[in-house]
Formats: C-alpha cells, sequence, structure tokens
C-alpha cells in the first residue's frame, strides 16, 4: 500500500518517541510505500508565536532567550534521537544551518520592530523544518534512506493568503508527484514538514492551526495515495470528549461529512479542510494514536459500512462562548436586517458560529465566541441601536451542544429524545438549530450544564455500547 503517515506534535514530544515513531515507519515500509508528514515538536509553533508578540511590543531580550530555549532544546532533542556519531554529526550541520537562517530572520525583524503576515508565515515554518530533520535522521539511524522536504521543496503551491493559505491543486498535483515518484521509486522515505508551502513568489505560507493534517490530504490526492494516516495522542475520533464522559468509546468507522462536521464541532484531531483534497479521489483516512498502535483508530471513508450507520455516532461540546439576542418590532417584515447584522459584525472581524431567527422576525440569536463577544456587542450598539434595534440580551456563558451521525436523517423522534434527556436533566435549552442535511441537530445550554448534558445524552443514545 501506499500511506501517507502525518505524527502530530505530542507524537515527536521527546527523543523516546521520536526513536518509537522511527520504528513505527521503518516496521511500516518493509511493506508499504510510506511518505512520512510531521508537524512541529509539540509546542514549537506556540513559542515562535511567543517570539513575535514579543518583536511586537519591542521586547527584543524576551524574544531572544525564547530564541535560545528553542535551539537549545532542538539540539538535545537531536542528540538523544540519533545514536551514530556519524549521523549526528550530519543532523547538526542541518539544524545549524537551518538555526542560523532563524537567527538572521529575527535579527531583521527585530531592527524592523514589525511583523508583517508574511514573515510571520516565514517565522512559525521553522518548526516543521526542524523537526523533518530530527525525525529523517532517526530513520536513517535505523538504516533506512530517508530525505527531508518542506512544503516548498515537495511541490505545494498556494495562493498568498498568509496564516491561512489554500493551495492551487492542479500546479501543486503536478508538482509534487514529480518530485515523489522518483524517491518512491529508490526507495527513500520522504519525510516532510506540514502546515506550509509557499505562493507562486516563492513566500512561504502557511495553512492555519492543525495545517499539518491538510498537508498529508494535500499530498495523498497528489500522489494517488491508498490511505492517509493521521497519528496523534488520541485513539481515533470519539462518542464524546472522554474527559466529559468516562465511557467515551472510539467510533470505528465514520463517513467524510460526519466527520467534517465533528472536525467543525471541536474534534481537535482533525483540520476541518483536511478533507477536502480526499474527497474527489475517495482517498480513506484512519485516525489513529502514536502511542497505542494496537489500535487501529477511527476510519473515515466516502462509504461506510451499512452496520455502522447508526442514529446518533457522537455528542459534541464548544464550550465558552457568548449568545446574543436582538430583537425589535422594526424589525419585522423589513427585509435585509440579518444581512446588515452580519455584514457588520463581519466588518468588525467577529466570526459567528451559529444563527436562529424567529419566524415572527422579531428576534435574531447569535452565538460568538467568548472573545468575540464585546466587540460584537459594542459595534451592534453603536450602528443599530434605537435604530432597528430596541433591545440586545447577552448571555455571556454558554455552551453549544452537537448530536452528530448521518443515520439521524429520516428518524424520526430524534429531537424529542434529546430535550427529554436535558429536561429530565433540569436543563433548559436555550436556542435550537438543526440544518436541513438532518446530520447534526446543535442546541444552546449554559455552560455549566454542559457536562450534564453531554452525559445524558451519551447515556439517552446508548453511545458507549453502539460500537
Amino acid at each position: 500500500m501506499r500511506l501517507v503517515v502525518k505524527f502530530g506534535g505530542t507524537s515527536i514530544s521527546t527523543a523516546k518517541n521520536i526513536r518509537s515513531v522511527a520504528r513505527f515507519i521503518h516496521s511500516l515500509s518493509r511493506k508499504n510505500q510510506v511518505i512520512v508528514v510531521c508537524s512541529a515538536v509539540n509546542d514549537v509553533t506556540d513559542q515562535l508565536l511567543d517570539i513575535s508578540e514579543f518583536i511586537q511590543k519591542g521586547n527584543k531580550d524576551s524574544a531572544n532567550s525564547l530564541m535560545l530555549k528553542i535551539i537549545k532544546e532542538h539540539k538535545q532533542l537531536a542528540k538523544d534521537s540519533v545514536l551514530s556519531q556519524k549521523i549526528r554529526k550530519k543532523l547538526f550541520e542541518k539544524l545549524d544551518s537551518s538555526l542560523s537562517e532563524l537567527e538572521g530572520l529575527l535579527h531583521g525583524m527585530i531592527l524592523l520592530g514589525e511583523v508583517t503576515p508574511r514573515s510571520l508565515d516565514y517565522l512559525i515554518s521553522f518548526g516543521e523544518r526542524l523537526s523533518i530533520e530530527i525525525v529523517s535522521h532517526a530513520l536513517s539511524d535505523l538504516k533506512e534512506k530517508s530525505v527531508t522536504l518542506t512544503g516548498k521543496d515537495v511541490g505545494i503551491v498556494t495562493d498568498s493568503n498568509f496564516g491561512s493559505s489554500k493551495p492551487l491543486m492542479d500546479t501543486t498535483r503536478l508538482r509534487v508527484s514529480k518530485t515523489l515518484e522518483p524517491l518512491l521509486g529508490k526507495k527513500a522515505i520522504p519525510v516532510i514538514g506540514g502546515f506550509a508551502g509557499a505562493d507562486q513568489h516563492g513566500h512561504i505560507t502557511t495553512f492555519g492551526r492543525g495545517g499539518s493534517d491538510y498537508t498529508a490530504t494535500i499530498i495523498a490526492s497528489c500522489i494517488k495515495a491508498d490511505e492517509v494516516w493521521l497519528m496523534s495522542d488520541v485513539d481515533g475520533l470519539m462518542s464524546a470528549d472522554p474527559k466529559l464522559v468516562k465511557n467515551a468509546k472510539v467510533i470505528p468507522e465514520v463517513s467524510y461529512v460526519e466527520a467534517m462536521e465533528m472536525a467543525l464541532f471541536g474534534a481537535k484531531q482533525i483540520h476541518p479542510r483536511s478533507f477536502e483534497p480526499l474527497l474527489s479521489k475517495k482517498i480513506p483516512m484512519r485516525i489513529r494514536n502514536t502511542f497505542n498502535v494496537e489500535n487501529p483508530g477511527t476510519l473515515v471513508t466516502a462509504t461506510p459500512d451499512e452496520a455502522t450507520n447508526r442514529t446518533v455516532k457522537c455528542v459534541s461540546a464548544i464550550r465558552h462562548n457568548g449568545l446574543i439576542d436582538v430583537r425589535g418590532g422594526s424589525m419585522v417584515g423589513a427585509p435585509g436586517t440579518a444581512a446588515t447584522i452580519f455584514s457588520l459584525l463581519a466588518k468588525a472581524g467577529v466570526n459567528i458560529m451559529m444563527i436562529s431567527q424567529s419566524p415572527s422576525e422579531s428576534s435574531i440569536s447569535i452565538v460568538v465566541k467568548k472573545n468575540d463577544l464585546d466587540r460584537a456587542v459594542n459595534t451592534l450598539e453603536m450602528n443599530l441601536l434605537g435604530k432597528v434595534i430596541k433591545k440586545i440580551d447577552v448571555t455571556i456563558d454558554v455552551a453549544i451542544m452537537a448530536l452528530i451521525g448521518s443515520g439521524m436523517r429520516g428518524m424520526v423522534g430524534v429531537a424529542s429524545k434529546v430535550f427529554g434527556a436535558a429536561a429530565r436533566n433540569k436543563v433548559n435549552v436555550i436556542m435550537i438549530a438543526q440544518g436541513s442535511s438532518e446530520l447534526n441537530l446543535a442546541f444552546v445550554v449554559k455552560d455549566n450544564d454542559c457536562e450534564s448534558v453531554v452525559k445524558a445524552l451519551h447515556d439517552e443514545f446508548n453511545l458507549a455500547n453502539n460500537h
């Protein structure tokens, strides 16, 4: 089989983990063609983002000392991950070359005292550039032929939307297959840095948080891989958050659409856009645990087995949001009221997570992230209060609950079961929304009711025994 295997930051966070990842790839490569994609080592991307903030605040001492910490940690990790002196020497040469480029970049940013979106992407792409060298040399230590490639080297071409770029798939497909096919022919294992590509001018761009998953699926679709494996520190997609529900189970199989819904509703394991490159090629994806390779994890496929098609597959929650209720008589029958509200909030950079409007049109409820709440309320008060809107009510701490499962389509009584379970737990449902796709049913409760509702619904739909 031809496999693209992506390792998250926790999978390669210590020398011991890196060596066990190398052994895992080594054993896989005996019977399969393996392409490896790596994230930055745990927390390194966050530290690089902290450096950029220190530079913006003019705090160059903090930026430099954090930089030295990153250098020291990677050198220690490199030393402990590779046993052969000869290979270790080569690894240090590669690391030194990347680190001196990073120091040069930092020096330039400190002199200018500013961070542009373009220089920020360049800066945070170094996490992956350093991690792939260590993983690749750990493979060489096991007598494997291995080649390191950044997203730019492998041929991922993106638009110039720094911080949240999209691949230009036709160009990318040609370049990636041209780069990787000869390497696979020579039985070399490519180790590719996730999260970043480059635009047509050769400037480094990044895909946003969780972007290494996206890199893995882009590459899989370019070289017609048989499967993509996302390796992290969880056993797969769960029927609920195991921190909230002790008997939450791994879901063995889900469809792409269900997995996308789960990603949007806070399954941290996946970047929501990672599915796009796989859909047309129908390449299956597995979500697996690096630290528990006996477990096959969750299979995400275009055509799940009928037997796995149950009403509800998982209960998830997005916690700590704000709810805004906007009401006013003059909203009734006035065309464009909702459009005005949404475009004002969009201009203010507020992301709307969920909407519900009563048929009488006299009120609209909007859920936003907690840290956008003040900005959203201020924007509405300044522009609309007293004109279109008579009153704004705010509920500070709410959770969005979502039930996801394609088996809900056309099933009678799902909603009554949900709200019955909430009522038995004396929980007030503040707002409800169900998409016409019927793949999910979402509703809002006060955040301190979140835990009891998740447990109640997990029991109500018997998710612990369903799999």
